[in-house]
């Protein structure tokens, strides 16, 4: 499938480096414009914006998607166990201004904890947080609009996203201690350029209600990777303290993210989509903080 318009609604620092790739393929692009400040953002950027506010129906019914395929990276809101957000959105759009296609960004947090094991697609989802619920919500809300209204999506599981301007600085900076590495749980990544790869492709060559896991397949733990970018950037390396003493310490999203531990597989990724990962591993996204 090619095609020659996109939206983007939720175009934030994953939406703008998709436009930006999207513009010079050429490409043109639409996104979401909550704010004035977001339509001159967006206007200065080549992105043709439209004005809309995901949590007023209103703002929305004269949205036209038809012709585009629609790119949603929006975050669900802060509380709840539900997509608020999602379902405000889809009952605004008139069936026959439906995208051509969709592509939904959510999150590998929708499996759980699964204790280190390596996990594909058909792993058992177990969210649970309210934050990994409500994003559960937004795929079953999504999956379902798209066979009411006879398009096709495609749902992309994205691991801890990185690069320029997205590294934990501030924390490295403030010296905050992280637990050991032998108790800490595993996390995965993916740079924030192989991620707007995937997204196209899912766009292309993306099979209908299909869900990838989006990661560089290279996992290692939270503690380590803090230890890379404080190597990569040249700050020293912060204090380790035990999980005992972490629970004490650390804030609870932090330990939250730390009680879930998977390695998950892209197989799926680089064959169906057949992405060549530009950044396979932390090292090779480390070394190159250019774009």
């Amino acid at each position: 499938m090619k095609f020659e318009q996109a939206f983007i609604v939720g175009c934030g620092y994953v939406g703008s480096k998709l436009a930006a790739r999207l513009l010079s393929m050429g490409v043109k692009v639409r996104a979401l414009a909550r704010s004035t400040e977001s339509v001159n953002e967006f206007r200065s950027q080549g992105i043709v914006p439209v004005p809309g506010d995901l949590e007023d129906i209103w703002s929305l019914r004269r949205l036209d998607l038809s012709g585009h395929v629609l790119f949603y990276l929006a975050p669900p809101p802060a509380n709840g166990n539900n997509d608020v957000r999602m379902r405000t959105f889809v009952n605004a759009i008139a069936p026959d201004k439906a995208p051509d296609k969709a592509i939904l960004i959510s999150t590998t947090g929708v499996y759980g904890n699964c204790n280190g094991a390596w996990i594909d697609e058909d792993a058992p989802l177990n969210p649970q947080t309210e934050r990994a619920r409500r994003r559960l919500d937004a795929e079953n809300v999504f999956r379902a609009w798209a066979r009411g209204n006879g398009f096709p999506c495609v749902i992309l599981r994205v691991a801890g996203i990185y690069g320029p301007d997205r590294l934990p600085l501030a924390r490295l900076r403030r010296g905050e201690p992280l637990v050991n590495e032998q108790e800490c749980s595993y996390t995965n990544r993916v740079h924030v350029q192989d991620l707007v790869s995937v997204c196209i492709a899912a766009a292309v060559k993306g099979r209908d209600q299909q869900i990838y896991n989006v990661s560089d397949g290279s996992p290692g733990t939270m503690t380590g990777y803090f230890f890379a970018v404080a190597d990569a950037v040249g700050l020293p390396r912060p204090p380790t303290i035990t999980l005992e003493q972490a629970r004490a310490k650390l804030s609870p999203g932090m330990l939250s993210y730390m009680s879930e531990s998977r390695r998950l597989r892209n197989d799926k990724v680089r064959q169906e989509l057949e992405v060549e990962l530009q950044y396979p591993d932390l090292s090779a996204g480390l070394a190159d903080l250019g774009d």
